[in-house]
């Protein structure tokens, strides 16, 4: 786990959000309200749409309407994330979290099955480390390489 965890708010720019993702060398940051409750999390992943542009996906034409054929929900999403100029206008809204008890299976597992990258450590819902895939692998190389 690493400690302290690197957070923007929910209203800092983008500009600040990629800034300290460089110079801190992370690929994801915590978002945290005011009174510093996880309320997000952004990663590369959530700023790529912004620079990858949207495509509208595949979509027919009805009696003079067009009909998307992919899943609105997602759609929405995406125009919001390249329209986003805030960490709270692109984070993920459900951000991956543990508690600091979780083995290191259990957490191996989290990371697998969420297809993320870290994983938020909260105790009596304060954030308090981030368990990343790097963390992992240290840990798996201090115990001889294998869980």
């Amino acid at each position: 786990m690493t400690t302290p965890v690197q957070f923007v708010r929910p209203d800092t720019p983008l500009t600040e959000v990629i800034r300290t993702l460089n110079a801190c060398h992370i690929s994801g940051l915590a978002v945290c309200d005011h009174q510093d409750r996880l309320v997000g999390e952004i990663g590369a992943k959530d700023l790529m749409v912004r620079e990858s542009g949207l495509e509208p996906g595949p979509y027919m034409v009805f009696l003079d309407s067009v009909i998307y054929l992919r899943n609105p929900l997602r759609w929405e999403r995406e125009v919001h994330q390249a329209l986003g100029e805030t960490a709270g206008d692109v984070m993920n809204r459900s951000p991956h979290t543990c508690t600091p008890t979780l083995r290191l299976q259990g957490a191996a597992a989290l990371l697998h099955d969420a297809g993320t990258e870290r994983l938020f450590v909260v105790e009596k819902g304060e954030l308090i480390g981030v368990f990343s895939r790097a963390d992992l692998i240290r840990a798996m190389a201090a115990e001889g390489g294998a869980t």
